[in-house]
């Protein structure tokens, strides 16, 4: 099964690895930095041994990614992975201006139901079960995330069960949640947020979520993040 480093290190951008397994265009590998489709976030781009990867799935607790035709690729092969960094920051930036936003509305608004999530490289949106116009708790909603961005507080993220791969976000004072997406490591990263509703249908509600260009807190420049090196016989993780 492919050690996920993504969750131990969701800034790493390059990664030398061995593919395990081939069938035609199919491929996997003994540890990835590439985040497959999971839990309304979407996939990272990015390239395996230089072929471009163009899907990333979970079959089980495996994932699998599917090359371009020709990708000459067999079982055991050195390969250098990249990810797009760009496309993955702005992922995690709004993935957890989402999480923040969720956790505020359940606070806010009691019983109401989430009906669905997606993360976009462009925007966050989440759906609720409700019969009210949702943008009345945007004012408190806007006012607490930006103290919390601005306090920019520890995000921890890790396992609450390693076998299972079942793991958790929790903000001390805040919340705890279950999520295996890729998180950042403070909450100043967010940056700015902006909220839209709309309203998809007959007791239907939704939140569009939009971050900033530039975050309040430092996050890591890619160019200086060292690869992770990992091969049989060697210290790696």
């Amino acid at each position: 099964m492919t050690k996920k480093i993504f969750w131990e290190d969701p800034y790493l951008t390059q990664l030398d690895t061995l593919t395990t397994s081939v069938k035609d265009t199919d491929v996997t590998v003994e540890q990835t930095i590439f985040f497959p489709f999971s839990g309304g976030q979407e996939s990272d781009y990015g390239t395996i041994g230089d072929r471009r990867v163009l899907q990333a799935r979970t079959e089980g607790r495996e994932i699998v990614y599917t090359l371009e035709n020709g990708h000459g690729l067999k079982p055991g092969d050195q390969v250098s992975m990249k990810i797009d960094w760009e496309r993955r920051y702005k992922l995690m930036r709004l993935h957890f201006a989402a999480e923040i936003v969720l956790e505020l509305v359940y606070q806010k608004l009691g019983p109401i139901r989430k009906a669905g999530a997606h993360i976009a490289q462009d925007k966050a949106r989440i759906d609720f079960e409700w019969d009210e116009n949702i943008s009345k708790v945007f004012p408190v909603i806007q006012k607490e995330a930006l103290g919390m961005i601005e306090a920019n507080q520890e995000i921890i993220s890790a396992f609450s069960d390693e076998e299972k791969e079942k793991r958790y976000w929790e903000i001390r004072g805040f919340a705890k949640v279950p999520c295996g997406g890729t998180h950042l490591k403070k909450t100043g990263e967010i940056g700015e947020i902006e909220l839209k509703r709309k309203n998809p249908g007959k007791g239907k509600e939704r939140i569009e979520i939009y971050v900033s260009g530039n975050s309040i807190s430092f996050a890591p420049d890619p160019a200086k993040l060292q690869p992770l090196l990992s091969f049989p016989g060697s210290d790696g993780l």
